[in-house]
């Protein structure tokens, strides 16, 4: 394997797009692996393939309908979305498990000894998956799986919604990210519809940032 070339999980959101600036800072060569899963709002496919064109990388869309027979969820049923302190309906069951094993079948064709995803345990919305322990699990069992070394690598891991940003302004993409990206659960890009629980925490992120930075940190025209 190649460890000097990645492959990020990238959805076109936030936290993988800035995953995507970091792998091309530190990395030789980068391509992306985008799942489609049944999700609500096919444009998020939309803009993942047009951030890649952008930025002339190569780029896999993978189907995995699959998921979303599995079982109800926000993500892939046309349902109210529901965080009441239990587990939210936006978790989509085994998801990056099954993400990860076929970014890491797919690494192994292209020989990428690196696999970069955007999970977070900061800012992890009690999605079990998203945790360290279960990246560590999953690296272990694709080298076990495949007999090789990769490496899944996790840039936000530690770093909640302000400290993304704040790699993000480091890497010189803030800007790019806040007009560019898909994070909202309603479809709308950029800072989104405002009020669903992804736009909340996105939101509330670059305001903390931008204050800190020495904005007045209000947002204009959020949902525009």
């Amino acid at each position: 394997m190649n460890r000097k070339k990645a492959l990020v999980v990238f959805s076109g959101g936030q936290d993988s797009t800035t995953c995507m600036f970091h792998a091309l800072e530190k990395y030789d060569e980068v391509e992306l692996v985008t799942f489609m899963y049944g999700q609500r709002h096919a444009l998020e496919i939309d803009v993942a393939r047009k951030i890649a064109e952008e930025h002339d990388l190569k780029h896999h869309v993978l189907d995995m309908g699959l998921l979303s027979q599995l079982a109800p969820n926000a993500l892939t049923h046309d349902m109210p979305i529901e965080e009441d302190g239990g587990m939210p309906n936006t978790f989509v069951p085994a998801r990056n498990m099954i993400f990860l094993s076929f970014a890491s079948a797919l690494a192994y064709q292209i020989k990428a000894g690196v696999i970069i995803t955007g999970v977070s345990q900061t800012d992890f919305s009690g999605y079990p998956d998203c945790r360290s322990n279960f990246i560590q699990s999953m690296n272990l069992t694709a080298n076990l799986a495949m007999d090789e070394d990769f490496q899944i690598e996790t840039p936000l891991m530690w770093r909640d919604k302000k400290e993304t940003w704040a790699m993000a302004d480091r890497l010189g993409k803030l800007e790019y990210i806040r007009e560019n990206t898909l994070t909202c659960y309603e479809g709308v890009p950029g800072d989104g519809c405002g009020t669903c629980p992804a736009c909340e925490l996105r939101n509330a992120g670059l305001e903390a940032y931008l204050k800190e930075r020495g904005n007045d940190g209000v947002l204009s025209n959020p949902g525009s």
